[in-house]
């Protein structure tokens, strides 16, 4: 175990930014941890990578990094970082070397449910307006889940083609929360990922956006990952 507790430091998926990460924030500071979030642009992989690393710069001492939904890509590429001694996945996708998000995603089992992401414009994804709340933020109130909808980030498609070079779970410590409820990522997928990465698991029954909708549960996760370390 480390000698000095871990910062937690929070990333974003997709269409998102790091506001959304307020619940979990306000809970896991009045539990006394360090917390800093990462504003990562989603324009490419190693940009957000980046934008991890310079959060981490900051930093006297380990970190544990979290990701939500593409967040998971983020921070299993920035976790071979040295100074990162844990990985907590929030419902994100847990790539292993030479995956991306759309690799992950490319050939969906049957009967699974497929997010409503638009084509693809001047290089940027987007969620149909009018499908975000059911898919994304089916346990939030309508007129947060309408915010959501409405002020969406366009998302690179070179952010989501982004390739992981080395899986930062191979060699060190990850959590998983599984989403039940889940219509981006279909649960199944959710466990086998967590199970590949060797990971210790918790599962809710939770939309997508449970990082919002349920911070108790997923700051209770990212807590026992920083008393391991």
């Amino acid at each position: 175990m480390s000698e000095t507790r871990p910062t937690v430091v929070l990333t974003h998926g997709g269409f998102v930014d790091g506001s959304g990460w307020r619940g979990v924030y306000d809970r896991l500071r009045a539990m006394g941890h360090d917390v800093r979030i990462v504003q990562n642009p989603t324009l490419t992989l190693n940009g957000d990578v980046d934008a991890v690393k310079q959060v981490l710069d900051d930093i006297d001492g380990p970190a544990i990094l979290v990701g939500h939904s593409y967040g998971g890509v983020v921070i299993t590429e920035a976790g071979n970082d040295p100074r990162v001694t844990g990985l907590v996945y929030i419902t994100a996708f847990a790539a292993d070397k030479g995956e991306s998000v759309l690799a992950l995603v490319a050939n969906p089992a049957p009967g699974a449910p497929v997010p409503p992401i638009l084509p693809p414009r001047e290089g940027f994804l987007l969620l149909d307006r009018d499908k975000f709340a059911a898919s994304f933020a089916g346990d939030l109130p309508a007129d947060e889940a309408a915010f959501m909808a409405d002020s969406q980030v366009p998302w690179g498609l070179d952010a989501a083609d982004g390739a992981v070079t080395e899986a930062a779970w191979q060699t060190k410590p990850s959590w998983y929360l599984v989403a039940a409820d889940d219509k981006m990522i279909p649960p199944a997928a959710q466990r086998q990922m967590a199970q590949r990465a060797g990971a210790t698991v918790r599962e809710v029954e939770a939309s997508h956006a449970v990082y919002v909708s349920q911070p108790q549960a997923v700051a209770d996760l990212i807590h026992t990952a920083v008393e391991a370390r």
